[in-house]
């Protein structure tokens, strides 16, 4: 996991990368949690998120937002933190400008962020959201979504209500051209903390499905 540092908005950004071992090979990013609830790239999910793309083959990256660790800047209420996404996927299309595909992921505030950068980046055609805070943040923004993906949602959050997590999968699910997919796991908090095998065998069933040959999705 060699670590990287790259320009960003309010100057460099802290990262780990693994490129891609192929040509043309689909690029991934991975956004962290909260930064002010001590979400970094070194969050167990991010971690693991970041693991399952590197193993597939993906050019992958995940990176601390702006005041995280060594990447410079200070936290600014998710504005700058979609600024710092979009300027991480410039660096990462910079070494990988034949990739085949992009994908995002992220959990929490990563996947709100995620969700946001989808809506200014067409080359994006997967996303994996894992609670994304539906009942803090306004989600209207995906009007329409476009692309497919799967949000993935603890039944015991107590943080990101399944309710609001529901009310956003059945809005989007009215949209025609893109499919979303919806797992909800038994007794998982908001941190999956005694879930994480039941969270990533999620992840990785749907991978499974949409990185297949014959896949509808596209």
């Amino acid at each position: 996991m060699p670590a990287v540092i790259f320009p960003g908005p309010e100057g460099r950004l802290e990262g780990r990368f693994q490129p891609a071992t192929r040509a043309r090979a689909p690029v991934a990013m991975i956004l962290h949690p909260h930064p002010q609830a001590g979400g970094t790239m070194n969050d167990r999910i991010t971690q693991h998120l970041y693991k399952t793309f590197v193993n597939r083959g993906f050019a992958t990256l995940r990176f601390n937002f702006r005041g995280v660790g060594r990447s410079q800047g200070s936290f600014d209420n998710g504005i700058g933190e979609l600024s710092d996404a979009a300027a991480a996927l410039d660096w990462v299309q910079s070494i990988h400008p034949e990739a085949s595909t992009t994908w995002i992921a992220g959990s929490s505030f990563g996947a709100l962020i995620g969700m946001q950068l989808l809506m200014r980046r067409p080359e994006i055609r997967g996303f994996i959201s894992i609670a994304p805070p539906a009942n803090m943040y306004d989600f209207s923004f995906l009007a329409p979504c476009p692309a497919s993906g799967i949000i993935i949602q603890g039944t015991g959050d107590t943080v990101v209500t399944p309710n609001a997590v529901q009310k956003l999968v059945d809005k989007l699910r009215t949209q025609k051209h893109i499919t979303i997919h919806h797992d909800e796991i038994p007794r998982a908090n908001h941190f999956f903390e005694n879930e994480t095998t039941e969270l990533m065998t999620s992840v990785d069933r749907y991978l499974d499905m949409r990185l297949a040959p014959d896949c509808p999705i596209k």
